[in-house]
């Protein structure tokens, strides 16, 4: 039986399928949207492992995070950027994520005559939160870096919680630009609000989120779900825009640290 709750769970030591084995993701689309697609993923983890799987979904990127940095979940998915942090903070390991590296994307109305990124300068912009890696911090650092243009010192820019949220918000005319990445603008549902944008703008490319599990989690146990994840049905990786799993590690994330010193957020 599948398990969805909307954050209300904690996690504690997992030492058999008597518990509930907490899986988070984050809320890079809305929580129904998230339910949809990572129900059936949580369905085919507890299918595969025998073990009892409760997926955590919460209604914004911060909540996830706050709760990510305390420990509450045993495995979660998160940002690359939000990895670093929760494996400085809880111990959190990663073990497996999409082959396909990620790309933070700049996102404009089709009609709002932005046609490049010079053209962005002064605008306002919509991220989705404030430590979204490729989203976020990505294009407000390559921005700074190649083009000059000073997000954080100019703000005028707003963090609206999700992916969704972010490109309905420019697509509605709150902002003028937006940060996503790649997936999640190939994977919005809402037809129209996707006919009415275009990707201004591509990061460069790094490690995708990865899947990664908190200390407490045995080695026995670790190595189900990540076989799990690497024998994924192709039907489920198609559902969350996905193309091959693969093994990753800790030091694969150094780049991304790399990164975070450069943008003086080594501290968090």
């Amino acid at each position: 039986m599948k398990h969805i709750f909307f954050g209300f769970l904690t996690s504690g030591f997992l030492t058999s399928s008597l518990f509930a084995f907490t899986f988070g993701v984050v809320p890079q689309q809305s929580p129904l949207k998230l339910i949809e697609v990572w129900g059936p993923v949580a369905k085919y983890l507890e299918q595969a492992t025998g073990e009892k799987v409760t997926l955590k979904v919460e209604r914004s990127i911060p909540e996830f995070e706050r709760i990510l940095y305390n420990g509450g979940y045993d495995l979660a998915y998160m940002s690359p950027s939000a990895y670093t942090i929760a494996n400085k903070k809880e111990g959190y390991t990663a073990s497996a994520r999409d082959a396909k590296n990620i790309v933070g994307i700049l996102v404009v109305n089709k009609n709002s005559g932005i046609k490049n990124i010079q053209m962005a300068d002064g605008k306002r912009f919509l991220f989705p939160a404030p430590y979204a890696f490729a989203a976020t911090l990505l294009t407000k650092y390559e921005l700074l870096q190649n083009y000059g243009i000073d997000i954080d010192k100019q703000n005028k820019f707003r963090y609206v919680n999700s992916h969704d949220s972010v490109y309905k918000g420019v697509a509605r005319g709150v902002g003028d630009v937006g940060g996503g990445i790649e997936r999640t603008f190939k994977n919005l549902d809402d037809i129209k609000t996707k006919d009415s944008l275009l990707i201004l703008y591509k990061t460069k490319t790094y490690p995708s989120h990865p899947f990664a599990f908190k200390p407490t989690v045995s080695k026995d146990i670790k190595k189900k779900f990540t076989d799990a994840f690497l024998n994924m049905p192709q039907g489920l990786l198609k559902s969350l825009s996905m193309t091959k799993m693969i093994k990753t590690d800790d030091a694969e994330y150094n780049i991304v640290r790399d990164v975070a010193k450069k943008l003086k957020l080594e501290n968090n």
